[in-house]
């Protein structure tokens, strides 16, 4: 099996695009800007999804449904919000399809023009807290914390799959709350639980800080995020969460009776990620061989190809590859024992390490006269002949050194391609090499950060929680600032 996969260092982008589609994780679609999931990709989907959704039940969550359909009105209601997504909505304008008088397949149908335009949904605050009006009275109606697992529209000129598409798949939560304090805790926990879940499951170390007011989420107060850092030295966005205020709720007139009788309106978050963490978890960690996968998001973690010539071989063969794989699945490790007879091993070989199988075992002949496997690891490529004898413990063990080396390796990437500036000339310098994380001084304007943004394309990503307070001097403006900013170039 030949990957011909185009190297990183030739061309990153052409890679991952490669990569996506050779490793059967998706494909583009008859429509413009969406993708078609396949199986395998969406198998990963499923495990993200499996796990977050555990994350935020024993967090007290439930999961609801809301249409995709949003009346345009609803938009109309909160003013930074339409503005923040105008010009990437999908509209519905009638509702009707009739046979062209002239023979030519179907028109839409002039008389079926709908009263009020329906906006296909790219986020679902406004449906929501329309929602929230008829569900809340009295405090006692509080908190309110539901997510929804959906798919949304952005009309996206530049697609590509999985980082940003058209129609892509995530969560939105949706909380209603009392109290400010109530809600502004609701939102950094929302955001630690993405945070623990990239650093423990996708492997991927992340940055969790505040958005500059020019990059917070449309309508929000607040918005924080975690930040991850890609192999090619590009940030990406890995997951947000924002504290709404009360805005959503005085846009919707969402009011309660709080326990001392007095009306107020209600203080509301959001938080969400989507399908961009598959992208983060193929840039973050595969290589010029294929896929390189997590074993806790792994669909495969573990295959058992056989070696044998002829029938007798691959019986004894497959006896105990079959109680090896047995064994393996009582420790909750899902496996797969590929006998076809219509590829070679060198070609399942081949495949396995292309999507990102993170063990390999090989059973031949004298495997079984010694009583010994080779074990082969996708993260590092190295592979090891062993005892048959509590293998099955032994590849547990491994699974986990594979899923926190892998989790060092890129904190390691991270760490070296992180670095301070105190002056415009050498934050240029980095940020032309697109050479990672930045941090550096700056005076809290938009004005400034606007600059930096159209000469270098570079942008605040966040301001770290963790930045301590360090008096300095903003590298554009010479301004005085309180702490470092993380800049970098962004997807």
């Amino acid at each position: 099996m030949s990957k011909g996969l185009t190297s990183r260092s030739e061309n990153y982008s052409q890679w991952y695009n490669e990569l996506v589609i050779k490793a059967d994780l998706a494909e583009n679609s008859a429509v413009r800007g969406c993708m078609v999931i396949k199986p395998y990709g969406y198998a990963i989907w499923e495990k993200i999804q499996a796990q977050l959704d555990k994350m935020f039940k024993e967090t007290g969550h439930v999961n609801a449904y809301f249409p995709l359909f949003i009346p345009k009105s609803f938009l109309s209601k909160e003013a930074e919000h339409v503005e923040g997504f105008a010009k990437e909505c999908a509209v519905v304008t009638h509702h009707r399809l009739m046979n062209d008088p002239n023979g030519k397949g179907v028109v839409v149908d002039p008389s079926a023009k709908l009263e009020e335009e329906l906006i296909v949904r790219p986020t679902s605050e406004t449906i929501i807290w329309n929602t929230y009006k008829n569900w809340i009275q009295s405090y006692r109606d509080l908190p309110i914390l539901c997510n929804q697992w959906a798919n949304v529209v952005r009309w996206e000129m530049r697609t590509r799959l999985f980082l940003r598409t058209a129609e892509f798949l995530w969560q939105e939560g949706h909380t209603a709350h009392a109290t400010r304090e109530e809600a502004e805790e609701e939102t950094i926990k929302m955001l630690n639980v993405y945070a623990e879940f990239a650093e423990k499951f996708l492997a991927i170390p992340v940055v969790k800080g505040v958005k500059s007011a020019n990059e917070r989420f449309a309508g929000a107060l607040d918005t924080y995020c975690i930040e991850a850092l890609m192999q090619d030295g590009k940030a990406l966005q890995a997951g947000t969460s924002h504290f709404l205020g009360q805005n959503f709720a005085k846009a919707f007139d969402v009011q309660f009776a709080t326990k001392e009788g007095a009306l107020d309106y209600v203080w509301a978050t959001s938080w969400g990620v989507s399908t961009r963490l598959m992208g983060a978890l193929i840039m973050a960690h595969s290589d010029d061989n294929g896929l390189v996968l997590p074993p806790k998001l792994a669909p495969t973690q573990v295959v058992i190809v056989p070696i044998y010539k002829g029938a007798e071989q691959l019986e004894a063969i497959s006896a105990k590859a079959r109680e090896i794989k047995a064994k393996l699945e009582n420790l909750g490790i899902s496996v797969k024992y590929d006998d076809r007879d219509t590829q070679k091993p060198g070609w399942k070989f081949a495949e396995y390490e292309l999507k990102g199988v993170p063990v390999r075992l090989a059973i031949g002949p004298r495997d079984l006269e010694q009583g010994t496997i080779e074990v082969a690891r996708r993260d590092t490529l190295t592979k090891e002949t062993m005892t048959m004898e509590n293998i099955e413990i032994v590849v547990k063990n491994l699974l986990e050194t594979i899923q926190n080396e892998i989790y060092k390796k890129a904190l390691d990437f991270r760490t070296a391609n992180t670095v301070t500036v105190d002056n415009y000339e050498d934050f240029k310098k980095h940020i032309e090499k697109q050479s990672g994380f930045v941090l550096a001084h700056w005076d809290g304007s938009t004005e400034t950060e606007e600059k930096i943004k159209q000469e270098t394309k570079a942008t605040i990503r966040c301001i770290p929680f963790d930045a301590p307070e360090e008096e300095g001097v903003c590298v554009y403006s010479g301004g005085v600032s309180q702490r470092r900013v993380v800049f970098g170039i962004a997807y």
